[in-house]
């Protein structure tokens, strides 16, 4: 979620299963997971590449979450996605 050289840790609370295309619209923040563990689509995807319904679809959808509280996202570091690298 945060990257190591952004002071990121190597924990499984610093991190998120993403699929592919997923995983790189994450990093390069036209989507995030807010710290209640929403899916997020940035409007500029569609401003951008004039696209993303199947990412609009997701929009809202509850991530799933491990059974186990130490292992499931940091909500600290997805607000920190959320205020540092999401393109709201």
């Amino acid at each position: 979620i945060r990257p190591y050289g952004a002071g990121g840790e190597h924990d499984p609370s610093n991190g998120l299963l993403l699929r592919r295309d997923i995983h790189s619209l994450f990093d390069a923040g036209y989507v995030t997971i807010t710290p209640s563990f929403e899916f997020e689509v940035s409007r500029r995807i569609r401003e951008e590449f004039e696209n993303g319904k199947h990412y609009y679809d997701l929009q809202g959808q509850k991530i799933l979450l491990l059974d186990v509280v130490e292992s499931r996202p940091s909500v600290g570091a997805l607000a920190w996605h959320n205020e540092q690298i999401f393109r709201a």
